[in-house]
């Protein structure tokens, strides 16, 4: 969980647009961050074998 200073800053608009951070909005990681979901790959993962995510699937092989 990133500290509410940490995530503050992010939601600024940058002065420069290279400097944009993407950042999960349930738990405000920066790594590992799917921009067409805003999600980062952790809550991605527990929201789509759940079922939360519309149009995703569970993978099975």
């Amino acid at each position: 969980m990133a500290k509410k200073s940490v995530i503050a800053r992010a939601k600024k608009t940058p002065k420069y647009s290279t400097r944009k951070v993407g950042r999960c909005w349930r738990c405000g990681r920066k790594k590992g961050y799917m921009k067409d979901f805003g999600l980062c790959r952790i809550c991605f993962r527990e929201l789509a074998s759940k079922g939360h995510i519309p149009g995703i699937k569970k993978s099975s092989w």
